[in-house]
């Protein structure tokens, strides 16, 4: 790995030179490869990431785990002469849903309407010419017939509507669709009511309804979301997430083995950011994300410490290295071997790819300072049978040495200025490094420019050390921008039940994402002001050098480049600007803050360019 010289003044606080800075870049001269896998996601249930995000359930609360009269989203209907009331079902359609919700409907004269309303995750998203599916679990009696029906806050208009024959006995599960109008307009002020025929008893649970999804899975996930992230140009996820993996509790934990099968056998759980997780999001699901966006998982598995300081060692950890185990053969494993088979029969057939394997998640912070053990055990335990695969720790352990070691920054803009040569002279011979969860804090919900000023740095670090950093993700990926909706500010991606946005770092995502060689290239640089940074990739097969230039600081910086082996003429230039650092995208102004796309013309061997102040540039050079 090549180390900058000392007059890059990379980081620091060294005025800017008066002199023009020169930066020479020689293509001829391969450094190191760059890392396969170096760009993926991580997302974990934080900011309703996944239920009221990219899972694409509408309904809130749909097995009515925490209340049951006027919680979050349900309401009672009883319009007319009707009266209804709710009280909890001593019963449930499994043992997993143990309870329900009873809606009682007294007998009255004349017209009425009773039934249950749900109004989402902070609105229903409606659009056009789109069909709806809804389902329900329900134990009757005397109801007659349900209808569902998508309904407008604003008009009360009736937006797509179903009706669903019901019959008395024990529970049954219902499906139906709903189909909206070519001139119903898009919006997020609608709500879902299911009403009911007549007088009776009715017990409900698991109330679902889903929009079309990315590639029309049936539980699948949220199309503008998984487009975004695909745009990113991703190798892995790490799933399924960082505090959401220990829970709280040991009991909290992301137990896997309850999060698939069929929705009605699984009991939901607490997360760690105090809401009720629904668990529609499993394992499977993961992993037909990863499917979906044909990048790789990389598996965490729950390692025997949960946050509030719960570890397991010893003879009692056994059960949950047996645990992993179960999880890597769920999602590796053929038809011939028992959790293998599980998968088959839950509905995907082919074994899932995996290389990387996580033990556990930041137990830095484990104080009883058990991680030694538990990584030791787990490691064993995992190479004894699984020898094939690489293994993370979260935190450096010197008993049993990982491949990987997870490190995890978050940072000011300043904060990652400092750090920008920390892995230049890092030792290659020990483990490599996983930047696991990552992210610049300024701005919120969303970042704002200068986080993505201090983003775009990192990673042309992260670049030129990719050698040794083998992938990096950044965290938070999601946040549901309606109040209430985020525990943890400066997020990639926002939205609520209608749009979606990309902050400004987001767009700094994309566009290192999608242009990044296999090999990095000589380079240095001289006079530079000291929030400037470069990196410099070629791509092997298309002949062209990737020239990432950050100018962080609020004057424009002057260069002369000296590209050798480039060709003299037209390239291609991506840039994103904005006039200060404050600036920023939103909900209601998403396209403040975007990429411009644009040619200029290039003279290899003495080019002066100067970079504007706040930018971020990406040229693709092409190569003799």
């Amino acid at each position: 790995m090549f180390r900058l010289m000392a007059t890059s003044l990379l980081c620091g606080s060294v005025a800017m030179s008066a002199q023009t800075a020169k930066l020479t870049v020689d293509t001829s001269t391969a450094v190191a490869t760059v890392s396969p896998t170096l760009y993926g996601l991580m997302t974990e249930e934080i900011n309703y990431s996944y239920d009221g995000g990219l899972y694409a359930e509408m309904v809130q609360n749909r097995s009515f785990k925490r209340s049951w009269q006027g919680y979050e989203s349900w309401t009672v209907i009883a319009r007319g002469t009707a009266q209804a009331k709710i009280e909890r079902g001593a019963t449930g359609p499994s043992s997993a849903l143990p309870k329900s919700m009873m809606l009682k409907i007294d007998p009255s004269a004349g017209p009425y309407e009773a039934g249950i309303a749900n109004s989402g995750y902070w609105g229903m998203a409606v659009r056009p010419s789109s069909t709806y599916s809804g389902s329900f679990y329900a134990m009757a009696t005397g109801v007659g017939s349900a209808r569902a029906r998508l309904i407008s806050d604003v008009t009360g208009a009736t937006l797509a509507e179903a009706m669903i024959p019901l019959s008395d006995g024990d529970w049954q599960k219902h499906t139906y669709t709903m189909k909206t109008s070519a001139s119903v307009k898009p919006g997020k002020e609608n709500h879902l009511e299911i009403t009911f025929e007549h007088p009776g008893t009715v017990c409900l649970q698991l109330v679902s309804l889903m929009p079309p999804t990315f590639h029309d899975r049936p539980n699948g996930n949220r199309p503008d979301l998984m487009e975004m992230m695909a745009a990113m140009k991703p190798h892995f996820l790490r799933l399924p997430g960082g505090n959401y993996l220990e829970g709280d509790t040991i009991r909290e934990r992301f137990n896997w083995k309850e999060t698939i099968g069929p929705l009605v056998d699984r009991p939901t759980h607490r997360g760690p950011w105090n809401y009720q997780s629904s668990d529609g999001m499993g394992l499977l699901e993961f992993l037909e994300w990863c499917e979906d966006l044909k990048i790789e998982p990389v598996l965490a598995v729950y390692a025997g410490y949960s946050l509030h300081g719960e570890s397991v060692v010893g003879k009692e950890l056994e059960p949950f290295i047996q645990d992993a185990l179960d999880e890597i053969e769920y999602v590796t494993g053929d038809a011939s071997t028992k959790w293998g088979a599980v998968r088959v029969q839950d509905g995907h057939p082919v074994p899932f790819p995996l290389h990387y394997i996580e033990i556990g998640n930041e137990d830095t912070f484990d104080k009883s300072g058990s991680y030694e053990e538990r990584f030791a055990r787990f490691s064993k335990s995992i190479r004894s049978k699984y020898p094939q695969y690489k293994l993370i720790a979260t935190t450096p352990v010197k008993e049993s040495v990982p491949d990987v070691v997870d490190d995890h920054y978050y940072l000011t803009p300043d904060g990652f200025f400092e750090i920008l040569h920390k892995y230049d002279t890092m030792d290659r011979k020990g483990p490599k490094i996983f930047v696991g969860e990552w992210a610049t804090r300024t701005g919120t919900p969303t970042p704002d420019f200068g986080a993505a000023l201090g983003d775009a740095a990192w990673m042309t670090s992260m670049e030129r050390n990719s050698d040794l950093i083998v992938m990096a993700s950044y965290a938070p990926l999601f946040t549901n921008v309606n109040p209430g909706g985020m525990q943890w500010s400066t997020d990639l991606i926002g939205y609520d039940a209608l749009r979606a946005y990309g902050s400004p770092s987001y767009y700094a995502q994309v566009l290192f994402g999608s242009h990044l060689g296999d090999h990095t290239v000589k380079s240095d640089a001289s006079g530079v002001n000291a929030r400037f940074s470069w990196s410099a990739t070629v791509s092997t097969e298309d002949r062209v050098l990737h020239l990432k230039l950050v100018n962080a600081s609020d004057a424009a910086q002057p260069l002369v480049l000296d590209l050798r082996g480039a060709k003299s003429g037209s390239a291609a230039l991506y840039s994103l600007h904005a006039a200060t650092r404050w600036a920023t995208n939103s909900i209601e102004h998403p396209d403040a803050i975007k990429p411009i796309v644009s040619k200029v013309s290039v003279t290899p061997g003495n080019w002066n360019r100067a970079v504007a102040a706040n930018t971020i540039e990406v040229i693709d050079i092409p190569l003799q």
